[in-house]
């Protein structure tokens, strides 16, 4: 069994991954390259690599909408790359879920014991993205899918995040004040009526009766639960 670490690119510059391709393969390293968000988010969810260098600027979508998808599932160390250099932008990449940051042009030296220490410090995870299927409620976190007995179930935004942040711990109660701080963010942690608002709509439409709960479970006062059936 190959045990490389498998290092997934995602950067626009063909001239970059390619010094990062050479370089990482000359440490040991496995490469995956991706040119766009959306073709990095794909091999994150299909390739299982053990840690992402991402730019900040794509061509399809911000580097910030790319972490924010990938955090929806996945903990693998995030390393960002960028030409901004301020201290607001490099804050608010690591607020956003970045486990480090580093400003173009870089020193490969540097790289390799910055991503040195982010294998190191990983925590442990499932093998593959999460997907949750009961034989009537499917959801796929890895490419953001919900089904209802095998018909497609449309959610906002919102909703989804929901749902999702509940997929990840179920069976455990999730606070209020947790799923509005990681769901509207930590200014809203005190706006309950935006969360009762989506939990109603996410009970709609799987069909959930609240008296008799299914899926989701709300704990008076505490948060909510979802039902491991």
């Amino acid at each position: 069994m190959n045990s490389s670490p498998r290092v997934l690119v995602i950067d626009d510059e063909p001239q970059i991954r390619r010094f990062l391709d050479i370089g990482l393969r000359a440490e040991g390293y496995e490469v995956l390259l991706a040119a766009t968000g959306a073709e990095g988010l794909a091999l994150a969810a299909t390739q299982s690599p053990d840690l992402v260098i991402l730019d900040l600027g794509l061509p399809d979508m911000e580097g910030h909408a790319v972490l924010a998808e990938l955090r929806q599932w996945s903990q693998l160390p995030v390393l960002m790359l960028s030409v901004r250099n301020t201290e607001s932008e490099k804050v608010s990449a690591l607020d956003q879920g970045a486990n480090d940051y580093m400003t173009k042009p870089f020193g490969i030296q540097e790289l390799m014991a910055r991503l040195r220490a982010l294998l190191r410090n990983r925590p442990g995870e499932p093998e593959h993205p999460p997907r949750y299927d009961d034989g009537h409620l499917a959801v796929d976190l890895a490419r953001r899918e919900v089904s209802l007995d095998g018909a497609p179930l449309a959610l906002t935004r919102k909703e989804y995040a929901v749902l999702a942040l509940l997929l990840q711990h179920a069976g455990r109660v999730v606070t209020q004040q947790q799923l509005l701080r990681e769901v509207w963010g930590p200014t809203h942690t005190s706006d309950s009526q935006y969360l009762r608002i989506v939990i109603g709509k996410l009970r709609q439409k799987l069909g959930d009766d609240p008296a008799n709960p299914r899926w989701l479970k709300t704990e008076p006062g505490v948060g909510h639960r979802f039902i491991v059936n």
